[in-house]
């Protein structure tokens, strides 16, 4: 068991589809050393049907994903977040709330797949495609020795993950 848990909050506008399935690979992946959240400047409806069907044909659990804003994390009885993360360039150049405990923030730049067009196949391959970009970055992540790091040495590498490819155009000054 861990010595410590990581608490990390995936951001993008509408929290439906790369936080959302950020958050899932995270806790997929993080073998109980990360706790990952995720939320939208403005939340949406639903997390995508999409990005939900190429997160169970990896085998990653789904149950109780959910769009919603960013204001959750910002009460005084919200999880106190080590990391926050963007995964779009949008959410990266908006004013984010305070977050308490001064965490590390960073930008990890991914396509939006929601924006694919084409056919249903061609659609799908937006979201694998951003799945797979993720996936490598959390990799990067959970490879970290976090407890050896000190946080400015932390915050350094956790954004240079935003640098790897497959990122979007802007870098990494966020939040």
């Amino acid at each position: 068991m861990p010595d410590r848990v990581y608490n990390v909050l995936f951001l993008c506008t509408h929290n439906s589809a790369r936080s959302i399935m950020a958050e899932a690979l995270l806790n997929h992946l993080g073998q109980g050393r990360f706790r990952a959240f995720s939320a939208g400047s403005e939340g949406g409806p639903a997390p995508k049907p999409m990005a939900i069907k190429v997160l169970e044909a990896e085998g990653i659990p789904t149950a109780g994903l959910s769009s919603k804003t960013w204001d959750v994390f910002a009460r005084p009885d919200a999880p106190v977040m080590d990391l926050v993360i963007t995964v779009c360039d949008q959410a990266a150049g908006e004013a984010c709330p305070h977050w308490p405990g001064q965490p590390i923030t960073a930008h990890w730049g991914i396509e939006d797949p929601s924006n694919g067009q084409g056919t249903d196949i061609e659609r799908e391959r937006a979201f694998v495609t951003a799945l797979r970009y993720l996936r490598n970055r959390i990799g990067v992540l959970l490879s970290l020795p976090m407890a050896s790091l000190d946080q400015m040495a932390l915050a350094h590498r956790v954004r240079g993950i935003g640098e790897m490819e497959g990122t979007t155009g802007r870098r990494s000054e966020v939040a």
